[in-house]
């Protein structure tokens, strides 16, 4: 319960700075007719409707294993992951398609009105503002070892370094005349293919994990390494892992001498599992079968 007040603490802290950029980019955006920084509020927008899917998540995983989930409500957390990268997607490719044609509007002869050092500052604001909140949300990430809140930490992230492009968009736009007023939705198609860069990776590892993706081969390797460090223990092998939400499963075959009694050969598979469970956690899942030698 610790660990989802804290996840609580830290994503109603990204939800605070979002709802105050969201309106005052809006604002901005609007007022200053900036299409960069209305692309911008959108995002911010999207910043602050993940933060309610995942305190709503986070809830439901941080519930105890019950008799229709015998392995616990973890993958919730992982599937607020994945409806993250999707929703970061989604307004990606808005902001991609209302980018490009004011782009082709302005080739075709189209002229923007330049805009208000209104929308700079908002944009400046931003980046100061989500790059504050990205850094505590990733310290809090993996403190907590929590993949929602370190897709929400990138999530801010990439609002700050998109409302970077947008700062120099429209600041280009403002300073250096009319015929360059085009870098403003050029800014804005700049801030949606970074975005979708962001929301692939997101959907990658959320997809993967929710489709039983093995660990990486890093942390396997060491699983094998201690499984075998255990004296009496041989050729650990048949390794299956996976993520639960945030924690691992582990499953493995290990050799024993075959004329030790079963008792000791019971004791010694505790050993195993219980230093997996030291190292990953104590709700590491751990299932070790005996073969004898």
């Amino acid at each position: 319960m610790e660990r989802n007040k804290e996840i609580y603490k830290v994503t109603l802290v990204g939800g605070a700075v979002n709802v105050i950029l969201l309106l005052f980019k809006f604002v901005a955006g609007i007022v200053g007719h900036s299409a960069a920084m209305v692309a911008d509020a959108v995002h911010s927008l999207s910043d602050f409707l993940t933060d309610i899917i995942v305190i709503l998540f986070v809830r439901i995983s941080g519930k105890p294993k019950d008799k229709g989930h015998d392995y616990g409500h973890g993958k919730y957390e992982t599937l607020a992951m994945t409806i993250i990268g999707l929703a970061l997607l989604a307004v990606a490719i808005g902001i991609l398609y209302d980018g490009v044609m004011k782009i082709v509007t302005w080739a075709q002869g189209g002229q923007f009105q330049a805009p208000g050092t209104l929308a700079l500052w908002a944009a400046l604001l931003s980046v100061v503002l989500k790059e504050a909140v990205y850094r505590y949300s990733m310290v809090k990430a993996r403190k907590l070892n929590s993949q929602a809140v370190e897709a929400n930490a990138w999530h801010h992230r990439s609002d700050a370094l998109s409302s970077i492009g947008t700062a120099i968009g429209i600041g280009g736009a403002i300073f250096l005349g009319e015929r360059w007023t085009v870098l403003d939705p050029v800014a804005s198609v700049i801030v949606g293919v970074f975005i979708v860069h962001v929301a692939i990776g997101l959907l990658r590892n959320g997809i993967g994990d929710l489709m039983e993706q093995s660990l990486p081969d890093e942390v396997e390797a060491e699983i094998l390494q201690l499984a075998g460090s255990v004296k009496g223990v041989s050729e650990p092998h048949d390794l299956r892992t996976r993520r639960i939400g945030n924690h691992y499963a582990i499953e493995m075959h290990i050799l024993m001498d075959g004329q030790i009694p079963l008792r000791e050969a019971h004791d010694k598979a505790s050993e195993v599992e219980e230093l997996l469970r030291l190292h990953y956690g104590v709700e590491t899942h751990v299932v070790v079968h005996v073969e004898p030698k």
